[in-house]
């Protein structure tokens, strides 16, 4: 099945358990809005919270987003009834917490294709985001990337990692370098995405932008976020500047001039032009699209 192209510099999580919060949220400019029924809902809300979600999902579908039902953990007593509503409810994808082997994921499929049999949903239509948040999933993110065709993005969860390792967790996120790392390399090797850890201090705008820029520059697509407020600045680093519009349209009119001239390298500013920066310059124009930036000239159609 071909999957369509999404950004997903931003997801923002909505707890089920707050319907203000819930119709609030498709107000913001997050480009995927996650509903909520693990963490934030308490227990013995859980019944509410799934009704909402799957009411809310299935018949007030806000548009212009890519939803996902962050759905109890595989081993919770509210997880097979939360997956039975969650497909029924036809978001996008699902987001399952703790994941932690690929054996899992494929459990998860296979419940998932059930429930779309019989619902009558195309089967294998309901994507998945495995959340990584032990080091045991960490060890296994590349067998998670590549357990099922459903799973389209591996996202960090620093804090439960951290806890999982007895290790501190600080905003600068030494601790957590090196999950950040094999998670981009399992996603890269999938050709998955990946999803950056939640700054959790709301407050601290100065935090966020430094661990922002670290993320985009390790490599991520995109971050968690849990309040509006750090949508916009998220946002803004994982989209490409002017100048580096600019830039990829330059290396990509450069190395268009070579291949007509027949030539097998190429400069630009006095710097070889190789494959790897024609592909950098390309992934640059075609966020540059998704975001909605008219950038005339080659353009990310370009071939």
């Amino acid at each position: 099945m071909e999957r369509k192209v999404t950004l997903k510099r931003t997801s923002l999580y909505v707890s089920c358990a707050n319907p203000a919060n819930m119709n609030q949220a498709v107000f913001y400019n997050e480009d995927c809005l996650v509903y909520d029924l693990e963490d934030s809902v308490p227990p013995a809300e859980k019944d509410a919270a799934r009704l909402l979600a799957y009411h809310t999902v299935r018949y007030h579908r806000p548009e212009g987003k890519y939803v996902l039902i962050r759905v109890n953990g595989i081993y919770s007593e509210f997880f097979e009834d939360d997956l039975e509503a969650a497909v029924r409810a036809r978001p996008d994808a699902l987001r399952i917490p703790k994941v932690e082997s690929a054996a899992e994921v494929r459990m998860v499929s296979e419940k998932i294709g059930k429930i779309e049999t019989a619902a009558g949903i195309e089967v294998g239509s309901t994507e998945l985001w495995c959340n990584i948040e032990s080091y045991l999933g960490v060890l296994r993110a590349e067998e998670i990337a590549k357990a099922d065709p459903r799973v389209v993005a591996l996202a960090l969860g620093a804090e439960d990692f951290t806890a999982s390792m007895k290790a501190t967790r600080t905003k600068k996120g030494i601790e957590i370098l090196y999950a950040r790392n094999a998670i981009l390399l399992a996603c890269r090797n999938a050709g998955i995405d990946a999803l950056d850890a939640v700054f959790s201090d709301i407050n601290d705008e100065e935090g966020l932008r430094e661990d922002t820029m670290l993320a985009k520059n390790l490599g991520f697509d995109g971050k968690t976020v849990v309040h509006p407020c750090q949508i916009d600045i998220v946002n803004s680093y994982f989209t490409p500047s002017e100048k580096e519009i600019r830039y990829a349209l330059r290396v990509l009119a450069v190395v268009e001039e070579g291949r007509k001239m027949n030539k097998g390298a190429v400069t630009l500013d006095g710097s070889m032009i190789d494959k790897p920066m024609e592909l950098r310059a390309r992934t640059t124009l075609a966020q540059a699209a998704a975001a909605g930036i008219k950038i005339g000239g080659l353009g990310s159609d370009n071939k």
